[in-house]
């Protein structure tokens, strides 16, 4: 490592090297202090290279990247997870200077004058081998993309735009993590919930009446938007959400119109039009003609769906006396709980009791396991950032050949990040002397958590989303690259969550289910008969939630697939959820595009690639996994060699074409969620 302050710690029983996330403040100053010093020194000697070959320009660039990726990532990575308000705003500050540094690190002319020259010699780039090449041109087209062919000037003016941006983002997505909402509920307020979502939930007094404290996080608030009877109950808990961060807004705002400044500098018309040019779908009119086809088809879907919803709040307004005066936002979760429950006979509360977390980590792993023929090893005494994190050791399943570690943080705490997503902590690669570093991820969750009375339980939803999530996780721990640059998940974006929604399939298979699924107090497997309910209900209520995942994406192409920069973000956001999802805002004033993290998270131009990316899941489960068996063990190897392994160092269509046999097409996808493909 570059860097003395991250030293290595070794737990008794952990093999290889054990990062070291106990950092305080100062030293994690340090260590930014030090990545910057070393950085620039190998920059330096990088330009003054008269004879720029492979060898003395890009190794070096890319061997720093290697061996400071995981200080970067374990310093920028507290801000989500750790207790200590210092350490996260410490790790905020780390992200912002080192943003500035990776910013003014892509502006550098005379480090791009030799990458250029590697990148136009013909001889040295012939004499590389595939990766090595594919290295050389990502990096070559990173400068490009960062202004170097621009005059000083305008570069100059790019620079300070995309370091605006990055300092936008890491406030937008703190101002998330620690703006949680709350409310004061008595329990008749929250008529409908079960008797296990009061256990051990924090009170307190309000007009002289003691109430139940209900939060914005994910285990309070989804529970009570499914489940409360009230309307009233459900719209104020859903304002709470939806007015939370309200400084998020001219942030997110003031970061679109900086990309479409950026974008048009660059020569391109739209952001959007700059994000696609590297990603499987090339560009926004691809993406508004699959948009707009799936919108079209969903439609149809809604309309029977939406007929059923009506129905039923019709009917609750007429027993209680009420004029009916529409479907609202706050409907959409209740009503379609309760379609599910009245046709399939199905609940949450009798699901939940057949997943244990304890069974569904054990059976999850276990499928994890058997699939890419691997070995997990519990770490007991671990060095991590909390007494709920869990650490394993990844080994092959057939010798004693160590992998990787892997990380499981699933509760939530205050101050710790409230949605569900995956962090690549250290890529796999190799060094010069033949040796390679160990790949490390972790998953960072919030599920419910154990009560009283009860173990932590989860919805069948969770455990679908647990399925999703180290799909991600093993997507970098599988990966086997020479570059940290093209490892894991650095694909193209649109195919990056492909890996994982494939994965979530298996939570829907009755044989996997039985495996892991046992009632937490006696524990007999979950009854065939409600397995069979459960996967009945599977597509109940598709059109509306995918028409949801496109209002998302529409919204996402609306504030950056544009020349106007006078869009008005908090408008569109209400225009098109309404418009899109079909249900009512309302007339609160509200701002939903204020939490939705995924617009400074790396998602800009790209979350249409949530639905995008299911085509290519759909298909390769359809067409491998659904006819070859999901415990076919050479079916899981072709996927692991063919899919994970390569990580970004070949194309995905390359990858998608080697593990299917053929081109990939929409027909099993279509199929998935119960529409035709003609």
């Amino acid at each position: 490592m570059v860097s003395s302050e991250l030293k290595a710690v070794h737990s008794h029983s952990a093999k290889g090297t054990v990062l070291n996330f106990n950092l305080g403040p100062d030293e994690i100053s340090s260590i930014v202090d030090s990545l910057i010093h070393e950085g620039k020194k190998i920059q330096d000697a990088v330009a003054a290279q008269t004879n720029p070959t492979f060898d003395n320009v890009i190794v070096p660039l890319a061997t720093r990247e290697n061996e400071q990726s995981a200080q970067y990532l374990v310093v920028t990575f507290l801000q989500n997870i750790s207790t200590d308000k210092s350490v996260r705003d410490a790790s905020t500050s780390a992200e912002e200077r080192l943003n500035d540094f990776e910013v003014e690190s892509n502006m550098r002319e005379d480090v791009y004058k030799v990458v250029r020259a590697v990148f136009d010699n013909k001889s040295e780039m012939g004499r590389v081998g595939p990766e090595d090449r594919r290295l050389v041109e990502k990096m070559e087209l990173q400068y490009r993309r960062n202004g170097l062919a621009l005059n000083r000037e305008d570069r100059r003016r790019l620079g300070d735009i995309n370091k605006e941006i990055l300092d936008i983002g890491v406030h937008f997505s703190r101002n998330i993590n620690e703006g949680d909402g709350r409310m004061l509920l008595t329990r008749d307020e929250l008529e409908g919930l079960p008797d296990s979502y009061f256990e051990g939930r924090e009170t307190g007094a309000e007009d002289g009446v003691e109430k139940y404290v209900v939060t914005t996080k994910y285990p309070d608030l989804v529970p009570a938007m499914q489940l409360a009877k009230r309307e009233d109950t459900r719209r104020r808990l859903l304002h709470v959400e939806e007015t939370r961060c309200p400084e998020n807004i001219p942030l997110l705002q003031r970061a679109a119109r900086l990309r479409l400044q950026a974008a048009q500098l660059l020569g391109y018309k739209t952001h959007a039009e700059f994000v696609l040019e590297e990603n499987m779908a090339k560009t926004p009119q691809a993406v508004a003609a699959f948009e707009a086809d799936l919108r079209k088809r969903l439609n149809a879907l809604a309309d029977n769906e939406i007929a059923e919803i009506e129905s039923l709040k019709k009917a609750d307004k007429s027993a209680a006396g009420e004029t009916y005066t529409g479907l609202y936002i706050w409907d959409f979760r209740y009503y379609s709980n309760l379609v599910k429950e009245r046709k399939h006979n199905i609940k949450d509360e009798e699901v939940k009791k057949y997943l244990p977390m304890t069974e569904v980590t054990r059976g999850v792993l276990n499928i994890y396991q058997e699939m890419l023929s691997l070995r997990f090893v519990k770490v007991a005494d671990a060095p991590v950032w909390h007494p709920d994190v869990e650490m394993y050791e990844v080994w092959e399943a057939t010798e004693a050949t160590f992998v990787g570690h892997f990380y499981l943080d699933l509760y939530p705490r205050e101050g710790k990040y409230n949605h569900a997503a995956v962090w690549p902590i250290r890529p796999r690669f190799e060094r010069s002397d033949g040796s390679h570093e160990y790949p490390v991820a972790a998953m960072v969750a919030n599920f419910p958590k154990p009560t009283p009375s009860t173990p932590a339980l989860l919805k069948h939803s969770d455990a679908v989303t647990f399925l999703h999530e180290l799909g991600h996780v093993f997507h970098s721990i599988c990966s086997v690259t020479k570059w940290g640059r093209l490892h894991g998940t650095s694909t193209e974006h649109d195919f990056v969550e492909a890996p994982s929604q494939m994965l979530e399939n298996w939570g829907w298979e009755p044989s996997v289910l039985r495996r892991f699924a046992v009632h937490y107090q006696t524990g007999e497997p979950i009854p065939e008969d409600l397995v069979k309910r459960l996967v009945a209900a599977k597509n109940e209520g598709a059109g509306l939630s995918n028409l949801r995942q496109v209002f998302f994406g529409l919204f996402d192409m609306a504030i950056h697939n544009t020349t106007d920069s006078n869009f008005d973000v908090k408008a569109a956001y209400s225009r098109l959820r309404e418009e899109v999802g079909r249900f009512k805002n309302g007339d609160a004033d509200s701002w939903g595009a204020a939490t939705f993290g995924h617009m400074m998270g790396g998602y800009d131009a790209r979350y249409y690639g949530y639905l995008w990316s299911l085509v290519y899941s759909a298909d390769m489960y359809a067409t491998r996994f659904q006819k070859e068996g999901v415990r076919n063990a050479q079916t899981g190897l072709d996927y692991r060699h063919e899919i994970l392994q390569p990580g970004g160092s070949r194309d995905a269509s390359v990858s998608l074409e080697r593990f299917l046999g053929r081109k990939p097409n929409n027909e099993a996808f279509l199929r998935s969620i119960g529409l035709r493909s003609d």
